[in-house]
């Protein structure tokens, strides 16, 4: 998901699309250690996914402090 179609999103939707994230994160990291991932590229994907949402949300975040 690139980052302008993040930046579209509510807070609330960013954070459950995070949760998402970190679950699938949990998936590759057990089938990595068991010997069973296929795609040891889609582990790279999914960081890179959850560093994308959580600068968004940390933008979302400083642009509501500076306009207050």
């Amino acid at each position: 998901m690139k980052a302008s179609e993040l930046r579209n999103k509510s807070e609330a939707e960013l954070s459950t699309e995070l949760l998402e994230s970190l679950k699938e994160q949990f998936v590759f990291r057990m089938q990595r250690s068991t010997g069973q991932l296929s795609r040891p590229s889609e582990m790279k994907k999914v960081r890179l996914k959850i560093a994308r949402i959580k600068t968004i949300m940390n933008e979302m975040k400083s642009t509501a402090s500076a306009n207050s």
